[in-house]
């Protein structure tokens, strides 16, 4: 797998990260016109998508983003076919090593896999579903040699969700630390930043202790959370080393029906949330608000 070069400036480049498919794809597309519009300082954008998705994302393609093919990052063994059961609109990801896949299963694993195929010492993760409302240079994300990490401390309780609990249940086994005990951290939001060198590590540990490729790995169980695996790997393996938490998020984030009035009324209140210190939304695509209702009101609030 040969790394993928950017070329030299004089500011480290950052490498965003949007791992989508075909039903984003106009919310990616608005994602990735507010990053040309509103993203400052050195920086290249990687749309992740499967094989079949590859032609459609070339349409985002340009002098700083790329689209990358998911069979560069992951093994040969995991593939993409129709799921019989769905009348081939939908696709599931078989293996000879884990019960069948989806599409959000994967895209976690493209995203951790790239930390071996690029240079950039940082990675900003940017859901499909996130726009950028504001200037935002990646270069504010380091403080001299440690990154900035989201970390809301002890916000995962006994109340929390079972999805949750068995992501962490899984990452005990995966890192082999643990077992963990609530109220514990959470490290997941759509606008999130990983070191690319400890992308690497988390990689290479899984394999050591596992003794098996890391996707074989991960995959021993389909409850899991790349954010919580890579955030325990730093605090509980690593030791925070190279990064600095920040319990703040980057991104103001619709995660639920219900949070907010239905419609475009409650779409408003929720834009007026938006903090000082936030710069892009991120409004979940599984929920009731189609790419141009949020075009439109992200215009009337510009």
């Amino acid at each position: 797998m040969a790394l993928i070069r950017t070329a030299p400036v004089t500011a480290p480049v950052t490498a965003l990260v949007t791992a989508s498919y075909s039903r984003d794809f106009e919310r990616c597309r608005l994602l990735c016109e507010s990053i040309d519009r509103h993203m400052q300082g050195a920086w290249v954008h990687y749309l992740l998508v499967a094989p079949f998705d590859v032609a459609l994302f070339r349409q985002l393609e340009g002098p700083r983003r790329r689209v990358i093919d998911e069979r560069e990052i992951l093994p040969f063994w995991l593939r993409a076919v129709s799921d019989p059961f769905s009348g081939g609109g939908r696709k599931m990801w078989l293996s000879p090593f884990s019960l069948p896949l989806r599409g959000w299963h994967v895209q976690q694993l493209r995203r951790l896999g790239l930390a071996r195929l690029i240079e950039e010492p940082a990675m900003l993760a940017l859901d499909s579903d996130v726009v950028l409302l504001r200037p935002f240079d990646p270069a504010a994300l380091w403080q001299e040699d440690r990154l900035r990490f989201y970390r809301k401390d002890l916000a995962i309780t006994q109340a929390a969700r079972s999805n949750h609990l068995a992501w962490l249940s899984h990452s005990d086994s995966l890192l082999g630390i643990g077992p963990y005990r609530l109220p514990t951290h959470d490290y997941v939001n759509t606008m999130i930043a990983w070191r690319t060198d400890t992308g690497r590590a988390l990689l290479d540990h899984m394999e050591t202790r596992s003794g098996r490729h890391w996707v074989r790995a991960m995959t021993a169980s389909r409850a899991f959370s790349e954010c919580i695996i890579y955030g325990r790997f730093v605090d509980e393996v690593l030791g925070g080393d190279g990064h600095a938490p920040n319990p703040r998020p980057l991104c103001h984030v619709l995660w639920q029906a219900g949070d907010y009035p239905a419609g475009r009324e409650g779409l408003r209140r929720f834009l007026s949330e938006l903090q000082p210190d936030q710069y892009a939304v991120g409004i979940q695509s599984f929920l009731a608000h189609e790419p141009g209702e949020i075009e439109a009101l992200l215009r009337e609030a510009a």
